[in-house]
């Protein structure tokens, strides 16, 4: 019998893992502020492991509470870390922790959501075929996400 641990099996048994403090201090807050966002980092920095339950967590945040410009890059930077480069085989996603990110995303269905499913797109190595066009998808039918990319190339032109 192989010992292999398959991707999937990996990320199931991080699920398992406790909140860690400093998330669960976040969550049912109506404000984050960059403050807590430098606090988050520096315990995301010392963290052996960041599991799905802090990640969930990350997702019942952003859905709950108003939050700061420094954000949006920590939200985005931790759960591409978590999905694209703590499962292995790193840099491949395949399609359980597909589903996973993306019903995530689908209960949140916010900008920063968004950002985050265009850069694991970007980030990983290899996905299920089927993602691309269930990222495009989103952007059609999520508030504010086509206004977003409006104003943002107008930025850009």
């Amino acid at each position: 019998m192989s010992q292999t641990i398959t991707q999937t099996e990996q990320i199931s048994t991080v699920r398992s893992s406790p909140v860690s403090p400093c998330v669960q201090a976040l969550v049912g807050r109506t404000q984050i502020s960059a403050q807590d966002v430098a606090d988050l980092r520096c315990a995301f920095n010392e963290a052996a492991n960041f599991g799905k339950a802090d990640a969930e967590a990350l997702f019942s945040i952003e859905r709950e509470a108003e939050t700061c410009e420094e954000w949006t890059a920590f939200f985005v930077e931790a759960i591409t870390d978590l999905v694209v480069w703590q499962a292995r085989p790193t840099g491949v996603i395949d399609a359980a922790n597909a589903d996973w990110l993306m019903a995530q995303a689908d209960s949140t269905r916010s900008i920063n959501c968004f950002a985050l499913l265009v850069n694991v797109l970007a980030e990983a190595h290899r996905i299920p075929a089927w993602l691309p066009a269930a990222v495009r998808g989103r952007a059609a039918n999520w508030p504010g996400v086509k206004e977003a990319l409006r104003n943002h190339m107008a930025q850009a032109a």
